[in-house]
């Protein structure tokens, strides 16, 4: 008998990013298979940064809160189709030196047995803006 999984919807990467904006680590990972990969906007390699496993993926994850600690994904708009899909958004928050965050930015993702198995992120270049006054 073959497992039977639930497809991976809109409302399923609606619930994914209202989980990025909660920065709620426990909630995405439960989006996450078993054998899930990362791969980062920036890094040394041409993915960015690869990050494979439950625990590099978490890990990975909750640095983007360290990083950016009011970090949002706002105006997102999701589309599946198949074992493939996208989210694209805005990312905004407050860089370390007080600068403003507001750049634009796309996940591609690839599903397995109704989890994300694949989150990549690309992300527009673009220099932070004045600190808020």
């Amino acid at each position: 008998m073959t497992a039977s999984h639930t497809p991976v919807t809109v409302q399923t990467l609606a619930a994914f990013s209202d989980a990025w904006n909660r920065h709620d680590v426990d909630a995405l990972m439960s989006f996450m298979s078993d054998d899930c990969v990362f791969q980062t906007a920036a890094g040394p390699d041409a993915c960015g940064t690869r990050h494979v496993g439950t625990e590099a993926v978490r890990k990975a994850f909750a640095a983007a809160w360290e990083a950016v600690p009011d970090a949002q994904w706002i105006n997102g708009q999701h589309f599946v189709q198949g074992d493939f899909g996208t989210s694209q958004w805005t990312f905004t928050g407050t860089a370390a030196d007080g600068g403003r965050i507001e750049v634009d930015g796309i996940d591609v993702f690839a599903f397995k047995d109704g989890k994300i198995q694949l989150k990549n992120v690309f992300r527009k270049a673009r220099p932070n803006l004045p600190a808020a006054r």
